[in-house]
């Protein structure tokens, strides 16, 4: 029997977002480069122009019916793309989110595996055994508060961050990538035992993951890479994928 070796990977993502379409991709089509497997890449949107605790609820009520629609193209896994939506529906939610969506598609004929970039980001921490992290959010204080809540009840001490307090989702896109190497320059890491360069999915921060992580000397990982990590899991496939970081290392 051959070996399924072509992927289409589904994500449901704020209609704001620009940054989870780019850098996943980018991603998997650096593995591509070095593994046989192959990926097509499709979405479906969830409305949202402002990082507020109300905009994040009304959108994760959207989240059934961009899983429907994934699963009528018979992806292989879905991701769903919006950590703070996740977050601050209530600690612990996105194991209640994963298995509500997968539901959604195995009743609509389509089974797919859910990863959830609140719960790829907690366990992306448990695989690299990290217990206490550093982080960089773009949100204004108190959502990064409920994302500090959220990590800190998975069990992960935050012993630092820094809210870049941008509200506006489009501009949270605009950041330069690589404007987080500076940027977490003002973390304390002395106690941390990893670095989170962008704990939200929109803000932008790839090119700069490896970098940190070679400066810091502690693994770094972002939203998308952590993502990434636990879709690659979900499909069954090897992790390594060089240049990103510890978590793809392919130790983990």
């Amino acid at each position: 029997m051959t070996a399924k070796n072509h992927f289409r990977i589904g994500q449901i993502v704020p209609s704001s977002n620009t940054t989870m379409e780019t850098e996943i991709p980018a991603i998997l089509r650096a593995r591509e480069a070095l593994a046989p497997e192959r990926f097509t890449f499709h979405s479906s949107r969830m409305r949202m122009k402002h990082v507020t605790k109300e905009e994040l609820a009304a959108m994760d009520g959207d989240s059934d019916r961009c899983a429907l629609e994934l699963s009528d193209a018979r992806v292989d896994v879905l991701g769903y793309a919006c950590l703070a939506a996740i977050m601050s529906m209530g600690r612990g939610y996105h194991r209640v989110s994963e298995t509500r969506l997968h539901q959604r598609t195995v009743d609509n004929g389509g089974p797919a595996p859910v990863v959830t970039s609140a719960g790829a980001l907690v366990d992306g921490l448990h695989a690299i055994g990290a217990k206490k992290v550093a982080l960089l959010a773009p949100y204004m204080k108190p959502l990064t508060q409920l994302v500090i809540d959220y990590i800190e009840n998975e069990g992960i001490e935050v012993v630092d961050s820094i809210s870049l307090e941008i509200a506006d989702n489009l501009q949270v896109g605009a950041q330069d990538a690589r404007a987080p190497i500076e940027i977490t320059r003002r973390l304390n890491t002395a106690n941390a035992d990893a670095v989170i360069a962008s704990a939200c999915v929109q803000m932008p921060s790839l090119a700069s993951v490896q970098p940190i992580e070679d400066r810091v000397g502690l693994p770094v990982l972002s939203s998308s890479v952590a993502t990434t990590f636990m879709m690659l899991k979900r499909l069954g496939l090897p992790t390594a994928v060089p240049g990103f970081g510890a978590l793809l290392s392919g130790k983990y």
